[in-house]
């Protein structure tokens, strides 16, 4: 049997069984609701789940030290950034900076490698977007769940240095699953909207690399916040330069709150703990990029396969 099919319509969810091993997908229904969304999500687990470890694989692929890279590339930055700092003469003035400035880079290399690898996880994946159905967000979702492995690794890392400069993990760093979560939200917010973005405009990808460069200085991850002073004045207009930060950029933050929960603050002698209402502001902003972005890949899918 001879079925219809029109490539500039996105495949609705909803299957109507042809024979047993035949399934028309109805482009007519539409891209469905979302909780119709978030099953069919549910139903392709299998498929994420593959494409998470291909995504491991071939990442270091033809790699000796494997997935020792993730761990390697902290760790080189730290020591970069303490040696910088201390032939500055600014390392002395933050206690175990090593652990401070590691503290930093280690959610900032999951949130730039997220970003990265996300952006063009439709347009590398064009071949399988042309061919079949499947929820086309399971992409960037895999993405970052590959990251997140990688995260997962260099954390461990995180810990062993937290314990050899004489630090260790506190009640405080019960709050970590919190803050991870938040920073998994806003992560994929951006990576959603990057990644359906990027089909039409290329562009984005040479932006991408400079805006990350640019975003990376302007978040407290070699410096804290309290390296701003109270006031700043431009234009005859004054305001705090580290409230503006927060509102304006959430992984500075997110990072803070990594930084308060396993570090401390410039005043503690060690780890504190996060202030429930600021952190829940950054989680409510965080689910908000997260709404926007999915919005935009919603809106956009079904132009991918004509746009590829």
């Amino acid at each position: 049997m001879d079925i219809p099919f029109n490539p500039h319509k996105v495949m609705a969810p909803e299957t109507k069984p042809i024979s047993q091993d035949y399934y028309f997908y109805d482009a007519s229904a539409g891209t469905g609701s979302l909780l119709t969304r978030l099953k069919t999500l549910a139903e392709f687990r299998y498929l994420l789940g593959n494409l998470v470890i291909r995504d491991i694989k071939a990442r270091y692929k033809n790699s000796v030290l494997g997935i020792l890279w993730s761990m390697l590339n902290p760790l080189g930055l730290m020591i970069v950034f303490t040696a910088v700092f201390s032939v500055m003469g600014r390392g002395q003035d933050y206690r175990q900076y090593p652990v401070f400035v590691l503290v930093g880079i280690v959610p900032w290399n999951f949130f730039s490698g997220s970003l990265s690898t996300g952006a063009v996880t439709v347009i590398s994946n064009s071949s399988l977007v042309k061919k079949v159905y499947f929820p086309r967000e399971l992409l960037p979702i895999a993405s970052l769940l590959s990251n997140l492995v990688n995260f997962l690794f260099t954390f461990l890392v995180l810990i062993i240095f937290i314990y050899a400069f004489g630090i260790g993990l506190t009640v405080h760093a019960l709050w970590v699953p919190v803050i991870l979560a938040t920073q998994l939200i806003f992560t994929l917010g951006i990576t959603l909207f990057l990644s359906s973005v990027s089909v039409f405009f290329r562009d984005i990808l040479m932006i991408l690399d400079v805006g990350l460069t640019a975003w990376f200085f302007m978040t407290p991850i070699i410096y804290p916040f309290e390296f701003f002073s109270e006031s700043s004045s431009v234009l005859g207009i004054t305001f705090n330069p580290a409230q503006i930060m927060r509102w304006l950029n959430p992984m500075a933050s997110i990072i803070d709150s990594y930084r308060t929960v396993l570090w401390g603050t410039q005043g503690s002698t060690g780890p504190v703990s996060m202030d429930p209402i600021f952190l829940l502001r950054t989680f409510l902003t965080a689910v908000l990029v997260l709404i926007i972005g999915y919005a935009m890949f919603i809106r956009t899918e079904h132009l991918f396969g004509e746009k590829l």
